[in-house]
């Protein structure tokens, strides 16, 4: 027994150094991990030079890690403004779009109410001479009324038309009768007739109907696009909830602390995590997709019967054809005048007013072909310019549906779709197995990967799917050739609701909230009427009533 007692003993040291090294590995080196991390413009004294024990990490996994609490709290921050930086960048390029061509409309619209009024200055200048000068102020105000209700919104265009007919009457009527003395309500008698006695032809009534039709849609597709730019620099501005914000940490930069610098998140892990995040960006589709075929709908009619620019652009033919109707028909007219205001008072000899038949007009109606696609104003047409609006339009639909998965297309945010069993999978380097949750807030409860509280929908969202909502329904009335009621947009860029704006009147009768579901559906629809709102999660009627209380005191 004694000869083998060295032998054992040797042989059990062995045994042990053999437990004792399986049961502390060699200590890797983090160097790499600590490259990048002061690459980021982090304290490199925060990050280890080997591995450490992990017991510290809060989100991370535990156990031997080269992370120290310093870098995961650091690392939590920096994961944070990378999903903001991301989620701005896709929805800037977006408002950019709508900005630029809401910019370029208006710049169209109103160069090309200058250019028709400069047009019916000179042509009137060189027609009636001095006739035209005493009276230009007539037609000063007509155009300075149509810039007006194509800024504020705030004319009744059919009353303010008729007014202008009215007024032409009584100018010319006093022109062609020179031989007698009028007296302001004697005039005012004679304006009334107006309708009656259509001195004027067919034009005004013609004219009446297409400015109006053409400058309501004209006014809302502007309008449009304007509340598409706000609504979408509102949502792009995302602030993370501390459940989004612990998944991010996890996603983004978990996996560094294991040594895995290169491997990038899986897309599916990725995509949970974004439906997760921005689950309340994603209520607004239903009703943004509503609004993108509502604007599609009257771009169709400034194409068509509803183009300012066809109508704009020989408005001086059209009144000067209309004053001509006049000329012909001038001593009809006046005969009906005379009996149903009574015979006027000669002006005394030698006072005799300049008569309008000095001068003549025989110009008529100049043809105009859309194809020809002219430079009318800014330097392009208007077929062009809903030519290529149409274009983007049609690109934006879906844009809240599809933002999570484009977000996880950026190759700085998840691994491509062949990179499915070497990508992070929030644990390790292997296959992510979870299903993708649907979008929308109503969705979350089962995404594995963000807690999310599905029963507080977020109040902005809510303003902007009103916002959008009211403005589909003024699309409509517009395609339909409605006159529409406008909010101002001239301070839209100030305060949180300046894309929101609607007359109080209307929109409690308006609003109601849409929960988007993957296929698209949306969970209270207009459409079914009391029965779907009787469906409505209570929450909803506390947040609907809230949100009307808020949004009375901002409109007074």
């Amino acid at each position: 027994m004694a000869r083998f007692g060295l032998p054992a003993l040797l042989c059990a040291l062995a045994v042990l150094c053999t437990a004792l090294l399986a049961a502390e590995p060699k200590s890797k080196s983090c160097s790499e991990v600590r490259r990048l991390y002061v690459s980021k413009g982090f304290n490199k004294n925060d990050a280890p030079t080997h591995e450490i024990n992990g017991d510290h990490l809060k989100i991370c996994p535990q156990g031997y890690t080269c992370c120290s609490q310093e870098m995961e709290e650091r690392y939590s921050l920096q994961s944070k403004d990378d999903f903001k930086s991301v989620v701005s960048e896709q929805c800037n390029q977006l408002q950019a779009v709508f900005a630029s061509r809401y910019k370029k409309f208006d710049e169209f619209f109103k160069e090309l109410l200058e250019n028709a009024e400069k047009s019916l200055n000179d042509m009137f200048v060189k027609t009636y001479g001095r006739l035209y000068m005493q009276n230009s102020e007539l037609f000063k105000d007509l155009f300075g009324e149509l810039k007006r209700y194509y800024v504020a919104g705030s004319v009744n265009l059919e009353e303010m038309l008729s007014d202008f007919w009215a007024r032409l009457l009584e100018r010319m009527f006093r022109l062609v009768n020179s031989q007698y003395h009028f007296t302001d309500e004697y005039l005012e008698c004679v304006s009334k007739y107006t309708e009656q006695l259509k001195p004027f032809g067919d034009v005004p009534r013609k004219l009446k109907l297409q400015v109006t039709r053409a400058f309501v849609a004209a006014r809302t597709f502007a309008q449009g696009l304007a509340v598409a730019r706000d609504v979408v620099s509102k949502v792009s501005v995302v602030n993370p909830t501390a459940q989004c914000t612990q998944a991010l940490l996890k996603m983004t930069y978990c996996s560094h602390c294991q040594g895995l610098v290169s491997v990038k998140p899986c897309y599916n892990y990725c995509s949970n995590i974004m439906r997760g995040c921005l689950a309340n960006q994603g209520d607004l589709d239903f009703e943004w997709n509503n609004f993108i075929d509502a604007m599609l709908m009257v771009a169709e009619r400034l194409e068509g019967p509803f183009n300012i620019e066809s109508v704009m652009d020989p408005i001086d033919v059209k009144i000067s054809d209309a004053i001509m109707n006049m000329q012909e028909n001038s001593v009809q007219v006046s005969q009906k005048v005379f009996q149903g205001c009574g015979p006027p008072k000669p002006l005394p000899a030698g006072r005799t007013s300049r008569s309008i038949s000095e001068g003549a007009f025989s110009a008529r109606f100049r043809p105009y072909h859309p194809e020809e696609r002219p430079t009318t104003a800014a330097g392009t047409s208007l077929d062009r310019l809903v030519t290529d609006v149409k274009e983007k339009l049609k690109q934006a639909k879906k844009f809240w549906s599809s933002l999570p998965s484009n977000v996880c297309s950026d190759e700085r945010m998840a691994a491509g779709h062949g990179d499915e069993d070497d990508c992070w999978n929030g644990r390790g380097k292997s296959r992510y197995l979870f299903a993708v949750t649907g979008n929308g807030l109503a969705n979350q409860g089962s995404n594995p990967e963000v807690q999310v509280d599905t029963s507080k929908p977020d109040i902005l969202i809510l303003r902007q799917i009103m916002a959008l909502r009211v403005m589909t329904s003024k699309m409509k009335n517009a395609y339909n050739g409605n006159d529409v009621d406008f909010f101002d947009i001239s301070d839209e860029s100030s305060g949180e609701g300046s894309g929101s704006g609607c007359e109080y009147q209307q929109c409690p009768s308006e609003f109601e909230y849409n929960a988007t579901d993957h296929s698209g559906k949306s969970a209270i629809d207009k459409a079914s009427g009391t029965g779907g709102l009787a469906r409505a999660q209570p929450y909803l009627l506390a947040v609907f009533c809230s949100l009307l209380l808020v949004m009375q005191r901002e409109w007074r």
